[in-house]
């Protein structure tokens, strides 16, 4: 063994009923690098981490697992925790009602004594709080800040326990840009301190400005491992998919009609106390085009869109045409009835019911189209089942596996199954491939196509400025709840887009509100 290597993972093989998730896998990092691990979801990347972490123990999987050249075998989290491993998950494992402090030193024996010392407690808060740069009161309730501080909060408490290796999974898939520079300089930080980090994310921008190497698994196999200067993006994607994409963003040029689908007129929304939260809002989908929607996190376009499906309680007020008919829809299911599908940005609180299998998920808002005299035809409702996840090329062992036990590419297939099942005409996409992988996002970009040549109209949201630009055939941006911008796909430029999202105007815009 040298001892360069701060992990060695040898020979590692998983199975779980049906499938072989890891086969014969090599993982290797170097002390006090920052080490990407990069594959499409299902690839395995999760199922070594959680080996590593112990949530899958010792003796449930074949192979060997060396820290700093001594071989360990980890029967229980703890065990892997008290050898310096840590993990911090995309979903944060913080209690929102406690304290900062409270949550820093939550299994710290610090909170085990007869009697807490809390001068003592907030005092070591404080010091591990300076020590990542995070300059709040550690008296602060964990739900009060914001989803950047938590994720911060998350690695104070892993370095509490003096973490030597720390694993973080798609860590800035909920951030903000100026949440995420923060993260990645206290990385840098960590790095230089001597701390080894793997960092598993689908951005790859994030992976070549960041990383020092790269592993990158295909099918539960190790394909590479590399040094980052090696590499580029279009290296990644290509191992991780065993194929070329030659674009990332498979615009297809197609007709759009000229009749409105969608048309929304001076509308506003207001929460539960009275505050404006749109703000007169206008705009139309046709038939065929893909709208895309920019701005800001906090900019409003969630807050818009779920309030035109109904699922919004706070007051509206404004005029809504569905195929040129003013319609009222007060809630969802006004809205399926009128055609409207929203695929939520949150697909696991939102969009599934996870400990249901692939068949019901799918049949969930369709219910009337597998039914028979008020009955549900079994046979039927897995004949839809099965077309959906063939047209939707899902990777599952079957189709009564558990659908939280899936990867979040083959969950988002699930989700878009479920409204397409409907046949809906209009389709709402909020963030439809946050969290997923490069090969995934490039099938729901070709679903898109095919949507909008049957005369589909998709309002496509994304904090993410390339997806959006590659994506759309007219843009649409917002911010502080007003639409502040409007450019048609050959107009449009990161940094147009970029001034209208941070309150500007710009004069070459289109029209907007038109």
């Amino acid at each position: 063994m040298t001892e360069t290597f701060a992990l060695e993972m040898q020979g590692i093989i998983k199975d779980f009923p049906g499938v072989r998730a890891l086969d014969n896998v090599t993982f290797s990092v170097r002390r006090g690098e920052i080490h990407a691990l990069c594959g499409e979801n299902g690839a395995g990347k999760s199922t070594l981490m959680k080996i590593l972490s112990g949530v899958y123990p010792y003796g449930t999987y074949k192979g060997s697992i060396f820290i700093n050249g001594k071989e360990v075998q980890f029967k229980s989290i703890k065990e892997s925790q008290d050898a310096g491993v840590a993990i911090i998950y995309q979903e944060l494992a913080l209690v929102g009602e406690m304290t900062v402090a409270e949550n820093l030193f939550l299994s710290h024996d610090l909170m085990r004594a007869k009697v807490i010392n809390w001068s003592k407690i907030y005092a070591e808060a404080q010091k591990w709080l300076n020590q990542i740069g995070l300059h709040i009161n550690p008296q602060t309730k964990v739900k009060d800040l914001t989803v950047g501080k938590q994720q911060l909060i998350e690695i104070a408490k892993a370095l509490t326990k003096k973490a030597d290796i720390l694993i973080l999974d798609e860590p800035t898939a909920a951030l903000t840009e100026s949440d995420v520079e923060i993260l990645m300089n206290l990385l840098k930080d960590l790095r230089a301190k001597g701390v080894t980090c793997i960092y598993i994310s689908h951005k790859l921008g994030e992976v070549m400005r960041l990383a020092d190497s790269v592993t990158i698994l295909r099918d539960g196999k190790t394909i590479s491992t590399n040094s980052i200067k090696e590499m580029s993006e279009d290296k990644i994607v290509t191992k991780m998919v065993g194929r070329e994409l030659t674009e990332l963003f498979p615009y297809e040029p197609h007709p759009i009609s000229e009749e409105n689908i969608l048309e929304v007129k001076d509308y506003s929304t207001f929460d539960p106390y009275g505050k404006k939260i749109i703000h007169n809002v206008s705009f139309s989908l046709k038939k065929g085009e893909i709208l895309g929607f920019s701005g800001l996190m906090g900019a409003g376009r969630s807050e818009l869109f779920i309030s035109l499906f109904g699922g919004f309680k706070g007051k509206k007020i404004g005029k809504v045409f569905i195929d040129g008919k003013e319609t009222n829809i007060t809630k969802p299911a006004d809205a399926i009835k009128e055609g409207l599908a929203y695929v939520s940005e949150d697909r696991k609180r939102y969009g599934l019911v996870l400990g249901m299998d692939i068949t019901k998920n799918t049949t969930l808002t369709a219910l009337n189209k597998v039914m028979k005299l008020k009955v549900i035809d079994h046979a039927l409702e897995i004949k839809s089942a099965e077309s959906m996840a063939a047209k939707m090329k899902l990777k599952a062992p079957s189709l009564e596996a558990t659908v939280g036990k899936l990867s979040g590419g083959n969950q988002q297939k699930i989700v878009l199954s479920k409204w397409l099942l409907n046949n809906p005409k209009i389709l709402i996409l909020d963030e439809p491939t946050r969290g997923i992988d490069v090969g995934a996002k490039y099938e729901i970009y070709k679903i898109m196509n095919d949507l909008v040549k049957q005369g589909v109209g998709i309002v496509l949201i994304s904090s993410e400025l390339p997806e959006v630009m590659g994506m759309s055939d007219r843009i649409l941006v917002m911010s502080e709840g007003s639409i502040t911008g409007e450019f048609l796909r050959e107009e449009a430029t990161q940094e147009k887009i970029m001034m209208c999202a941070t309150g500007g105007k710009t004069g070459e815009s289109s029209a907007v509100n038109s």
